[in-house]
């Protein structure tokens, strides 16, 4: 091969890498405010790495993280138990975490939902639930949800960025583990969102949003002041 051909071909190879390779990242934080100042404290995937040399089996051990059942005692009836990279630190970097949750019977709920950075896949331990999630906004303007009762032993999936649910609609409490395909996959519910901003979202907007009286507005945001 001439010398004018192996550049060429060296050229080809560096433009076809950057093309495969050249993608960003996930973010693993709601935002990243870019700053100028080379003292700012940087963090990987918001923890700082310990040196590899120094790693014990106690990094990537968690002992009965999940065995304890969650206080369900509350308005809403159920209870998240996290194993995040913060609990188990040798998670840091490996785009996973896992849940517990708890529901009390007839009616505990964890309410709509989102995980926007991560997919949740679910399996019931103990109960019967009712799950669900919506698509985004369709070509026709509809939302529709895919829904499942599920009970001991069955599993359910929850793509990355929708809304969904779980209600126990059993008479005993229900238990669900679930992995999600993020170490921070972030939670946002909908009606804390929506009702607990803070400052408060203008009554104005959310009046015309969900097509509510003003007063209507102001008594859920009062609602949801009130701590669970």
């Amino acid at each position: 091969m001439s010398p004018s051909n192996i550049l060429a071909f060296i050229g080809f190879l560096a433009v076809t890498s950057y093309v495969v390779y050249a993608t960003d990242p996930n973010q693993l934080q709601d935002f990243c405010i870019g700053v100028n100042d080379p003292n700012a404290a940087v963090f990987v995937n918001g923890l700082f790495c310990k040196n590899p040399m120094q790693a014990k089996p106690e990094d990537f051990f968690l002992e009965g993280a999940l065995k304890n059942p969650g206080v369900t005692h509350n308005r809403l009836g159920s209870n998240v138990t996290q194993v995040t990279a913060t609990q188990l630190p040798g998670l840091n970097t490996l785009g996973l975490s896992l849940v517990r949750i708890d529901f009390a019977p007839n009616g505990g709920l964890n309410p709509p939902h989102t995980h926007p950075r991560a997919t949740e896949l679910l399996t019931v331990i103990e109960g019967t639930l009712y799950v669900g999630f919506v698509t985004s906004n369709q070509a026709d303007g509809g939302n529709q949800l895919f829904a499942k009762v599920l009970n001991k032993g069955d599993v359910f999936v929850f793509p990355q960025g929708l809304v969904h649910f779980q209600i126990n609609i059993g008479k005993i409490p229900a238990i669900v583990i679930a992995g999600l395909s993020s170490q921070n996959p972030g939670t946002v519910t909908i009606a804390n969102a929506v009702f607990r901003a803070n400052p408060p979202i203008s009554v104005d907007v959310l009046s015309k949003a969900f097509q509510l009286d003003d007063n209507m507005v102001k008594h859920l945001q009062a609602q949801f002041l009130i701590s669970p």
